[in-house]
């Protein structure tokens, strides 16, 4: 049976480099010596400047609200996020440096510990008087953006229907593929 979570099971906390605050999502503990095996969360950038370094971790960042920010890498290029939901992975161990193209943000960031497995998020754009319906597969979550935002937790095999909205609505699904060690 599928896990809900909604916005009373969120936890805010400082990022890791204490230049802001983000909300965590849902988190999936790691082995010793690891902060976590995988992390959803989402962040009110107010600020440009330097992103925190998580070594061994993969993430994967899209914009949700806002103008956007243009990310510095540290191998000397640039990426433009100006377009909501559209994924950008990179490595946690990457300096990067992000510049606000206008005021304050809104980011969903999706980290995995590489020695855990991996993780692929698919945006669904479900439009006015559309459902969802999800196939058995992965583990899986699934995010609900909106003003009473919801995840489900799903494991292997699991389905989740979704009712068709009266609104525009964003369903993140995110693909969760462990190493065999720690299981389907």
């Amino acid at each position: 049976m599928a896990t809900i979570l909604g916005p009373d099971d969120f936890i805010d906390m400082p990022w890791k480099n204490g230049g802001g605050m983000t909300r965590e999502l849902y988190r999936l503990n790691g082995g010793p010596g690891e902060d976590f095996a995988l992390r959803l969360s989402m962040a009110r950038v107010g600020q440009s400047g330097p992103f925190s370094f998580f070594p061994g971790i993969d993430r994967v960042l899209m914009l949700v609200e806002g103008e956007g920010f243009e990310l510095g890498l540290d191998d000397g290029s640039r990426r433009r996020l100006a377009e909501p939901f559209v994924p950008f992975r990179f490595a946690g161990e990457q300096a990067v440096d992000c510049r606000l193209l206008g005021g304050e943000c809104l980011d969903f960031n999706l980290m995995t510990a590489r020695t855990w497995g991996r993780a692929e998020p698919i945006v669904h754009a479900l439009a006015a008087g559309r459902g969802y319906h999800g196939e058995p597969g992965p583990g899986r979550l699934l995010y609900l953006h909106g003003p009473a935002p919801r995840l489900w937790v799903l494991a292997p095999g699991e389905t989740l229907e979704l009712e068709p909205g009266d609104q525009p609505r964003i369903l993140v699904e995110i693909l969760l593929y462990p190493l065999a060690e720690h299981g389907a």
